[in-house]
């Protein structure tokens, strides 16, 4: 399988919150989108991991390829990385299939991926429909927005606290501000577009209180997800 660049791709180069965390938002990202999602349809899902909401199908290796073939020079200038090139620590399928009525704490509030400030992460999104997008936070009681080893004991210690306390989030997908997280970006879910942003900073998929998990690629909240190193 064979990917490219779509002849109209849009990038726009944006930052987040206080911190401006660097974001990129591409449109029009891959030639055929649709290519991805039959593929999709054809792939074997397992569950996602601890924390993740949903099944999990490994993507093809041409998508890895397509970043460190055309997006390696844009990744490096705009993230202010140094390296001699990029892997990829999780490449994969992605769709949400779990009521939010069944999440954890931890599901229910914004998440950071890692707390490797040079780390990379990235939603393709391959759905059509108001399937929600993903917004950005910063946690009201630490004002932190992005959390690196300095800040990770500090902000557990204080949302294990929160966890038991009157502001605890109620079962359901977080969807805008709430007593315990202020929203500071929104990027809204659009076939075809593509976030790339660092992995420590503060985010989650933004779905709408009466979200409805279908486990079908072809129409359900269908993604392709990154994780990105930078190789020394």
């Amino acid at each position: 399988m064979i990917l490219d660049l779509h002849p109209e791709i849009s990038i726009q180069k944006l930052t987040v919150g206080i911190d401006k965390a660097p974001l990129l938002v591409i449109d029009n990202f891959v030639a055929d989108p649709d290519r991805l999602v039959r593929r999709a349809v054809t792939r074997m899902y397992g569950q996602g991991g601890r924390y993740y909401p949903g099944i999990r199908a490994e993507a093809p290796l041409s998508y890895q390829q397509l970043f460190t073939g055309k997006l390696r020079n844009l990744l490096f200038e705009y993230f202010g990385l140094s390296g001699s090139g990029l892997k990829f620590a999780l490449c994969h399928y992605s769709l949400v299939t779990l009521p939010g009525e069944k999440l954890e704490f931890l599901q229910r509030i914004p998440h950071f991926d890692s707390t490797n400030r040079n780390g990379l992460a990235s939603v393709h999104y391959l759905f059509r429909g108001n399937l929600g997008g993903t917004a950005f936070y910063r946690h009201r009681s630490t004002g932190f927005e992005c959390i690196d080893e300095s800040r990770k004991a500090r902000y557990f210690e204080i949302l294990n606290q929160e966890s038991t306390g009157p502001h605890a989030p109620a079962p359901g997908y977080i969807n805008g501000d709430t007593p315990l997280f202020e929203q500071i970006g929104k990027q809204d879910g659009v076939f075809n577009r593509i976030l790339i942003y660092p992995r420590n900073i503060l985010h989650s998929g933004d779905l709408a209180p009466d979200f409805v998990p279908d486990p079908n690629p072809a129409t359900g909240r269908l993604s392709i997800n990154t994780f990105i190193d930078v190789l020394p």
